[in-house]
């Protein structure tokens, strides 16, 4: 199992009232037929892009990010994008705060996700994870070279690789040091020279009279729970996806120096984002 952070208390959240359930109920059953129909919609086209194209996907990862951005309007919260996604092949490395980042990274650009092997075998997410070609790890160094194998493939097709450096998600008011032993896989000789790796902050402001971790979802925080005072709310607040620039991998010395990089970029723009106290 991996590390998981939990400091201080977790948000007091809002009692629901019945016109609450009835959005709640209302958002939920929308939320439901937009991601799974797109789910059924996207294995459908699968069926051909696969034999087509392998390991190439030029239409379904539209078919995921339409579901996404669509979940905001659903939802009822603003999404702000600013910067550029970059455009050759290379990986994506954020900060994490909430299962709502798999929303707001592939609402704002057609990205695959890493992550831990654990997530596969999850009911519901698990299958949507598999779908959408999420690249699924062991944190085994018996299986690092193979790992870094299948990274390779996947970037030299032009997928752009997503990684959550911190290793776990936080209150979504601070960004955790990063871990620097994927960004090893980014110094195989057959990658150095050919990517570059593009720093992302995701910053989430909550609605207005609520507690600035309101959209936060870590440590012992019941997904279930934390879902139902997501859809809750009748004014949303917003999230906030700053793409920085693209760093050459072939610049750096090692894996450290680019970690440090890559962090560096994240918290200043994590924190210019953040309403001053």
């Amino acid at each position: 199992m991996s590390e998981t952070w939990d400091k201080g208390s977790h948000p007091d959240m809002p009692k629901v009232t019945a016109v609450g359930w009835m959005r709640i109920v209302l958002r939920a059953a929308v939320l439901i037929v937009l991601v799974f129909g797109g789910l059924i919609v996207l294995l459908l086209v699968r069926l051909f892009e696969r034999p087509l194209h392998g390991l190439h996907r030029p239409v379904t990862p539209f078919i995921t990010q339409f579901v996404c951005r669509n979940a905001f309007r659903v939802l009822g919260m603003r999404i702000l994008v600013t910067g550029t996604p970059m455009a050759g092949r290379g990986a994506v490395v954020a900060n994490h705060s909430s299962w709502l980042d798999i929303f707001s990274l592939n609402a704002a650009k057609r990205i695959y996700f890493v992550s831990k092997s654990e997530v596969a075998s999850w009911p519901g997410i698990g299958w949507l994870a598999r779908a959408t070609g999420t690249v699924f790890i062991e944190r085994n160094p018996a299986r690092a070279r193979s790992q870094t194998e299948l990274f390779q493939q996947r970037m030299l097709a032009g997928h752009k690789l997503l990684f959550f450096p911190e290793g776990t998600s936080t209150d979504g008011l601070q960004v955790l040091p990063f871990k620097t032993t994927l960004f090893q896989s980014f110094f195989a000789d057959e990658l150095r020279d050919e990517i570059q790796i593009q720093p992302v902050a995701v910053i989430y402001h909550a609605p207005a009279g609520m507690d600035s971790r309101f959209y936060g979802w870590w440590g012992s925080m019941e997904f279930a729970t934390h879902l139902l005072a997501t859809l809750a709310p009748a004014r949303q607040g917003s999230v906030e996806v700053v793409y920085g620039t693209p760093l050459k991998v072939s610049e750096f010395e090692n894996r450290k120096t680019i970690a440090a990089a890559c962090e560096q970029a994240v918290r200043k723009a994590h924190t210019a984002a953040l309403p001053s106290n």
